[in-house]
């Protein structure tokens, strides 16, 4: 177990910043803070803005022990120096500054330049993001970003710092997903200030407002997020536009970027002796399939993105950047928690924005496959069918049958959505395969008309029916349980928690990682009467948390 800083250095290996170019107009020691365009090169050197009286408020000892870290490193005064933005005691062979990377914005398809300052779209990328560690642990390679770690040249004017609140989102949501069994971008550590803080528009306590109604001061904080990679959809298209624009240049450093992304996320399904073509294809469709996976999975457990841009979609086909993101509680269709998403990023929408994704996906790539493009747009034709196929072997894992069956489905959807239900406590409850109507009506937020209960028993008794002529009840109950978790993130719960560590007290946050770590398990009574329970009234239109505003 690595439990001192210089071992833990030793696993460096910068593949990005070794392999890629650097912007040529950026300083080499990475004092370059201030909003400019970016003509060229793959990443900007930058250095992190250390946090002022740092102190920790947590980490994850689960993916402590995956990395074969010891969580007496934590403790260690270059590790939390690091990991709260300060480089300047690092030693080689490991570097005094990280990197920042542009990247393009498509929203649901559509290439949008106008939120650059500069309206080239040449400013645009990781504004507070900073990766500062790239190396291999226990063969795995992994790289290492803080979030909130100051200003880079695409800040694009802001102050280019996190704060708590949204920071202990990030660190608590990646980890639930993990252990949910969703690709996800993992959490190392979360560092705050106690002396900084930054106002950001917010809602007001007990506001129903649409948009935040007050100015706050929030303590400022760094999140260190990891993940195999964060090549996103928007660095392809960035690439393609500069190689449409630039000729020459632009089209090798997309060729540049690709193969790093072949070689980062997919060389153990792809045979690098393959033509490049070849490769890039295969790529492609190995892309495709674990997009369609990961959407799928989302409706599974209840995650709604909220804001599913190309420039957070990573490539690696794992969910990133968790800003205006939500958990389905009173289900709707339609759910969306960020006030500026819109319908199109909302919860049963998602497969169709993934899918715009992967035409921006392949738009960029086409570049490089002139030989390929017939494959290319099969393909693309083909996406809304195959996800359709991956969303119905979802629905059948949930409800515990083998066969898709659309007349059952779209009834349930209707009676979920008239009948104002909790979503993961109904799919928890019918894990048990209820001989009635009463076992569910836990999860009920309103008690359904006589209309409704008829409705509700003639759909149980077929669904029962067809589920007890697949064989033993009691083990398609537990498979079912495997697929529909008992613990889920729950925004009223998840704001006592930051609350609290805003005034130093990081105790509920803990607790959350020990329950939010374990969804699928039966845990204490005393869990299940906290945890396990309807969204109060008062907070389902409650501003910051049935909805809430980007601002972080």
């Amino acid at each position: 177990m690595i439990y001192q800083f210089q071992k833990f250095v030793e696993s460096v290996d910068y593949s990005y910043m070794n392999h890629l170019n650097s912007d040529p107009e950026a300083r080499k020691d990475g004092i370059d803070h201030m909003p400019r365009q970016v003509f060229s090169g793959h990443y900007v050197p930058v250095a992190p803005t250390p946090l002022k009286n740092a102190e920790l408020v947590s980490y994850s000892q689960n993916f402590f022990k995956e990395l074969g870290l010891s969580d007496e490193l934590v403790n260690d005064p270059i590790f939390q120096q690091v990991f709260s933005g300060d480089l300047s005691g690092v030693s080689s062979p490991m570097k005094k500054f990280g990197w920042a990377t542009g990247y393009a914005l498509s929203i649901y398809g559509r290439e949008y330049q106008d939120q650059c300052p500069f309206g080239t779209g040449n400013g645009y990328g990781d504004g507070r993001a900073i990766s500062v560690f790239e190396g291999l642990f226990q063969g795995k390679r992994w790289e290492m970003q803080l979030k909130g770690a100051g200003r880079t040249p695409y800040c694009r004017g802001a102050d280019g710092r996190a704060v708590l609140r949204s920071s202990v989102r990030e660190f608590l949501a990646q980890e639930h997903m993990h252990a949910l069994g969703l690709a996800s971008s993992r959490s190392l550590c979360l560092y705050r200030s106690s002396s900084e803080t930054v106002m950001r528009p917010w809602y007001s306590e007990g506001s129903n407002s649409f948009d935040p109604d007050i100015m706050m001061d929030h303590p400022i904080a760094i999140s260190t997020r990891v993940a195999s990679s964060f090549l996103r959809v928007g660095q392809l298209e960035l690439f393609a536009r500069r190689a449409r624009n630039q000729s020459d240049q632009g089209l090798q450093e997309l060729k540049m970027i690709v193969s790093h992304l072949i070689e980062r996320e997919y060389r153990e399904e792809i045979d690098s002796q393959l033509p490049f073509e070849t490769q890039v294809l295969l790529m492609a469709k190995a892309f495709q399939k674990r997009l369609m996976r990961l959407v799928a999975n989302w409706l599974r457990v209840g995650y709604c993105q909220g804001n599913f841009n190309s420039d957070n979609c990573a490539m690696g086909g794992f969910t990133l950047d968790y800003g205006p993101f939500g958990f389905c509680e009173l289900f709707h269709p339609a759910y969306q928690p960020w006030t500026g998403g819109g319908r199109h990023f909302s919860f049963f929408n998602q497969p169709k924005a993934a899918e715009m994704n992967f035409q921006k996906f392949c738009d960029a790539i086409s570049e490089l496959l002139p030989h390929e493009q017939e494959q290319l747009q099969e393909m693309r034709e083909k996406f809304e069918s195959a996800m359709q196929a991956e969303l119905q072997k979802i629905w059948c894992k949930k409800l515990g049958l083998v066969s898709f069956d659309s007349d059952l489905f779209q009834e349930l959807i209707f009676l979920m959505i008239e009948t104002k239900l909790d979503y993961n406590i109904f799919f928890r409850e019918l894990s048990h395969i209820p001989k009635d109507l009463s076992a569910l009506q836990k999860s009920f937020y309103q008690r359904p008309t006589e209309d409704l209960k008829k409705r509700w028993s003639y759909w149980l008794s077929h669904w029962r029916k067809i589920i007890l002529g697949l064989g033993d009840p009691f083990e398609i109950s537990q498979q079912m349980k495997k697929m529909n978790p008992k613990y889920t993130w729950r925004e009223w719960l998840i704001v006592p928690a930051y609350q609290k560590a805003a005034e130093g007290d990081y105790s509920l946050i803990r607790e959350l990682q020990e329950v939010l770590g374990q969804p699928y398990d039966e845990q204490s009574a005393a869990v299940e009467q906290k945890y396990y329970q309807l969204t109060p009234k008062e907070y389902l239109q409650a501003g910051g948390i049935s909805h809430y505003s980007c601002s972080s």
